[in-house]
C-alpha cells in the first residue's frame, strides 16, 4: 500500500471517529444514553483502525528506514491525536450527562 494511502487511512478513520464521539455527545444530551454508548463503542472501531495503521507504519520504518516526515503525515498524526482527545473527553462527559439525567429523575420521583 503507498504511503500516502495508508495516511489517508489515518485520517479518515481518525475523522470518522471523532465525528461519532460528538454525535454520541449529541445523544447524551438528548437523553439517549444507549444510542451515546453505542457511538462510543462505533467510534472506537474507527480509532483502532487508524490507530493500526499508524502501528503498521511504525512497523514498517524499524525495517528499512525512516518513514518520511511529509506535511499530510503531521497532518494525519494530528487528526488522530485529536480524535482520541476528543473520545476521552466525551467519554467523561456523556457520564456526567448520565448522572445530570439520574439526579434530575430522582428529584422528579
Amino acid at each position: 500500500m503507498e504511503l500516502e494511502d495508508q495516511v489517508m487511512g489515518i485520517i479518515i478513520n481518525a475523522g470518522q471517529a471523532r465525528s461519532l464521539c460528538f454525535e454520541a455527545l449529541r445523544a447524551a444530551k438528548e437523553g439517549d444514553f444507549a444510542k451515546a454508548d453505542t457511538l462510543l463503542k462505533e467510534s472506537t472501531t474507527f480509532a483502532n483502525q487508524a490507530h493500526l495503521v499508524q502501528t503498521q507504519l511504525i512497523e514498517e520504518d524499524q525495517g528499512e528506514g525512516k518513514t518520511p516526515m511529509t506535511l499530510i503525515m503531521v497532518h494525519a498524526q494530528d487528526h488522530l491525536m485529536t480524535s482520541m482527545l476528543a473520545k476521552e473527553l466525551i467519554t467523561e462527559l456523556v457520564e456526567v450527562h448520565r448522572e445530570l439525567d439520574k439526579n434530575k429523575q430522582l428529584s422528579a420521583a
